[in-house]
């Protein structure tokens, strides 16, 4: 019997992609016999999902969770690109301040850059919420709906609705997904026009008035010891400077190949992330596209809530606690 090609080519576009070790098992089979995807399979998922991926890390400083030797290997938290690039693969130089350093990060601009990422063994894309244009001014507000370690799915799925709710109120227009984990995540997308920091105030504005609404689910405490782990913490801190989480299409780390997914507000009440993977994600977007497909065409000013920022330090409620950068 011959044996299988140590490498084969994908054609992107007008790019040309080798791709070693195709047959490599990224995501080890469990006894349920779950997944056992290859690095081709992940290459081909990246190939059916490729608008949708594209739009959700286009022109944002992305760092990468790379698997070496799949999952069974260590995971690698990739700031900078990894050597041996093409030419055409696009990057962006970012600062930080902690280290006085700086770092060529991923730059999408095309799919073949997100092919040869998976090539260099990328399994999770996780973008930044800011564009290179500018990247210390976000355009993208995360809502990060975080359940505890005693907090069930219904308990996102109500937080969800009450999150929905008063954006209707302020006329934001939100993009929901499954996290690819055990929460849910919805995001706005916001004029460049302010620095982390207020768009922090305003995250935590938000996600207080969303606990005023839900206080028998909802917490906004930062300390985790001091959560109550039945309730779901509404991760305002998911905005601050060089704080990624997966992006919209992104496979996650997990053995069966979960997918951060795009879903619609009519889907909240029915949706299991488990049913969202590597092998069952192309056809949903083949059927219904790229659901955040117009989130540029939305953009929503945080004006209103800064002043509940305001008007919450005025009546003694402490601004956002520094994270650790």
């Amino acid at each position: 019997m011959p044996s299988k090609p140590p490498s084969v080519e994908i054609e992107v576009d007008d790019r040309v992609v080798r791709v070693s070790n195709p047959d490599r098992v990224y995501f080890p089979p469990t006894r349920s016999g779950e997944s056992g995807a290859t690095k081709l399979d992940l290459v081909e998922y990246y190939l059916a999902v490729g608008p949708g991926i594209v739009n959700a890390l286009f022109e944002r400083p992305c760092m990468l969770h790379r698997f070496p030797k799949g999952l069974a290997g260590d995971k690698v938290h990739q700031k900078r690109l990894p050597a041996g690039a093409p030419p055409w693969v696009e990057t962006v130089q970012l600062h930080f301040p902690r280290w006085n350093r700086t770092a060529d990060e991923l730059c999408v601009t095309e799919l073949g850059s997100v092919i040869w990422a998976v090539q260099m063994s990328t399994v999770e894309f996780h973008p930044w919420n800011s564009r290179r244009e500018d990247t210390e001014k976000p355009d993208e507000w995360r809502i990060d709906l975080d359940p505890g370690p005693l907090c069930d799915f219904d308990t996102v799925r109500r937080v969800a609705h009450v999150a929905h709710e008063v954006l209707d109120e302020l006329g934001a227009v939100g993009y929901p997904k499954t996290s690819g984990g055990s929460g849910m995540h919805v995001y706005v997308r916001i004029p460049p026009d302010h620095g982390f920091q207020d768009v922090r105030r305003a995250a935590l504005a938000f996600a207080r008035e969303v606990e005023r609404r839900a206080p028998d689910d909802v917490t906004t405490t930062w300390w985790r010891k001091d959560r109550d782990p039945h309730h779901l913490f509404v991760d305002y801190n998911q905005n601050a400077r060089d704080h990624t989480i997966a992006a919209a299409y992104s496979v996650r780390g997990v053995p069966d190949a979960r997918v951060s997914t795009p879903i619609r507000w009519d889907e909240v009440d029915d949706v299991d992330p488990h049913d969202f993977t590597l092998f069952t994600v192309p056809d949903r977007f083949a059927e219904l596209g790229d659901l955040h497909a117009d989130i540029d065409d939305h953009p929503f000013d945080i004006a209103p809530l800064l002043e509940w920022a305001d008007r919450d330090e005025a009546a003694g409620a402490g601004p956002p606690v520094e994270p650790d950068e």
